[in-house]
């Protein structure tokens, strides 16, 4: 038995291996084509292990995917790549148009055919995964109830219109096809090996440079929080037992504004690399322009995975935040090496007109 996951050199994918292979011995075959959050070093533990295997290349590459499912004959297939991130979405959409919703819908077509062709038996145990987010529900009002997953879609950036887009399409190869798909609605993710252009990572790095926190407006909006081993976790728990056809929201139960978890990670610098000027890492937090079209609340209701499931996060922010702090405190390498030339011109081109 084989299971076959897609963008697994990301942040959430690379987890979710790693997890998987602590867990069971079941192999797993890796592809991803390695774009700028695409990272082999996450996985540099498995190199030399025979449970895992890595391949190069592009989930819109239908030739590619139908080789690698005719090869390995995978029981399973978790689909994790995409791109992710709402500021790059809205400097180039182009990208996030292509992988979220072309290379979506290629890969559905390959695992289709592969469904079809199988044994009553393997179809009957086939499972396509397809993991998505939270903001394709839009944004929520403070006091409104948290997002549950039969929520109206309302997109509101380029990002989350094209998660959106594949999560139909996965709904639809399930009624129209039969193709066994599940569906995962997930909220903020932090944890290990995230790149960091994301606010826990991206603060960490600004801090330790000596260089400013910045926060959109006025640091009020609201995301729930997850870490990334609880959202493996439920997952894999998804995969095992969830219903085909079925959405499944995964949330921390960890609702915060933005200001408060960089205040938070301001704090346990504070604790565990103090400023040569004694002065707190917090002075160093600006107020920048707002992002355009910028939710101001997300908020998961994860009722349903509890009580079908018996799935509940096993961190709390405060337990999650700590282990991530140390975690890039302690992996200096590894933030260095990510910080390349165009990460950089990344950062001046988001931040420098704010």
């Amino acid at each position: 038995m084989t299971i076959l996951v897609t963008g697994g050199a990301g942040f959430i994918g690379s987890n979710f291996i790693l997890d998987w292979l602590e867990e069971r011995d079941e192999p797993v075959i890796n592809l991803d084509r390695l774009t700028y959050a695409g990272n082999l070093e996450n996985l540099a533990e498995l190199r030399g292990d025979p449970r895992y295997a890595f391949v190069r290349g592009d989930i819109g590459d239908r030739p590619l995917v139908e080789n690698l499912l005719q090869k390995h004959a995978p029981r399973a297939v978790i689909n994790f790549a995409a791109e992710s991130h709402v500021d790059r979405s809205i400097h180039g959409p182009g990208d996030f148009i292509q992988t979220n919703i072309v290379g979506a819908f290629n890969l559905l077509e390959c695992v289709r055919a592969h469904h079809s062709a199988l044994n009553d038996a393997a179809k009957s145990a086939f499972r396509f995964l397809h993991v998505s987010t939270d903001e394709v529900y839009g944004s929520l009002d403070v006091d409104a109830p948290a997002f549950s997953e039969t929520h109206r879609y309302a997109p509101n950036s380029p990002y989350s219109a094209s998660k959106a887009a594949s999560d139909h399409l996965a709904r639809a190869y399930h009624r129209t096809y039969g193709l066994p798909v599940l569906t995962t609605n997930c909220s903020n993710n932090y944890g290990p090996f995230q790149f960091p252009e994301k606010l826990i990572p991206l603060m960490i790095v600004n801090a330790l440079a000596g260089k400013s926190l910045p926060i959109y407006g006025d640091g009020m909006q609201i995301r729930d929080w997850l870490y990334v081993s609880d959202h493996c976790a439920a997952i894999r728990r998804v995969l095992d037992a969830g219903r085909p056809g079925e959405t499944y929201n995964i949330g921390g139960w960890n609702e915060k504004p933005n200001l408060d978890i960089v205040r938070a990670i301001a704090g346990l610098l504070d604790e565990w690399r103090p400023r040569a000027d004694g002065r707190s890492y917090g002075e160093q937090i600006a107020y920048v322009a707002d992002r355009p079209g910028h939710d101001r609340r997300y908020a998961i209701d994860a009722g349903k995975i509890e009580r079908e499931l018996s799935w509940r996060p096993a961190e709390t922010f405060a337990t999650g935040l700590r282990k991530t702090v140390r975690w890039y405190l302690d992996h200096p390498e590894w933030l260095a090496n990510v910080q390349s030339g165009a990460y950089r011109d990344w950062l001046e081109k988001n931040y420098a007109e704010r």
